[in-house]
Order: C-alpha cells, then sequence, then structure tokens
C-alpha cells in the first residue's frame, strides 16, 4: 500500500487549501494545487481540458486525468467553478473510487 502524500499533506493544512464540502459532495480546492498533489503521488498527466462559458468565455472547468505507470492506477480530477468562490469544488477519483472527507487517501492495487 501507498500513501497518497501530496494529497494528504493539502488535506492536513485545512484552512481553504483542501476542504470537504458535504453538501457539494466534493472539495474545495484550488485545482492547479489537486493537479500538482496528484503529480508528487507519481500521476503523470495524460490528458486536461478547460470549459468554458458559452456567455463570457470565461473558465467555467475542466478534466484532468493522469496514470501511475509503476502502478497502473489512474487519478481524476473533474472541477466546478464558482463565481462566488476564491476556488473550484473539485471532485476526484482514483481507479473509479471517490475520495470523499472519510476517503483513506492510499492506493492498494490487487496483486
Amino acid at each position: 500500500m501507498r500513501q497518497m502524500t501530496g494529497l494528504n499533506e493539502l488535506r492536513e493544512q485545512g484552512r481553504m487549501t483542501m476542504t470537504w464540502i458535504e453538501q457539494e459532495h466534493g472539495w474545495v480546492a484550488a485545482p492547479e494545487e489537486i493537479l500538482k498533489a496528484l503529480s508528487k503521488d507519481g500521476f503523470e498527466e495524460c490528458k486536461r481540458e478547460m470549459t468554458t462559458s458559452r456567455r463570457d468565455r470565461r473558465p467555467a472547468g475542466g478534466v484532468w486525468q493522469g496514470v501511475d505507470t509503476r502502478t497502473g492506477s489512474v487519478a481524476s480530477a473533474i472541477w466546478v467553478d464558482r463565481p462566488a468562490w476564491d476556488e473550484a469544488v473539485v471532485f476526484i477519483a482514483i481507479d473509479g473510487e471517490s475520495l470523499g472527507d472519510c476517503s483513506v487517501l492510499s492506493l492498494e492495487r490487487d496483486p
């Protein structure tokens, strides 16, 4: 089992670095910080796309996927920008399993 040290560090910092919001079922965080943490945890970016609003063409959110070539694990992050908030709501999954507030941030692969 390998710990997700980058994500754990963000989560343990508290403040608004990475905070679980139950009613959103997602993390309030800066997407770039999440992506850096996933990269630190061994995931190499293989896809990144940004979405824009049709009205003003501002970024409305995005999607990122990375693969850990050592383990074959896949990480996904999807974020939605909220105009009234400083940070986005980010949804994170590792190998298709959502990482929520009570999730243990570690990776374990079947042999």
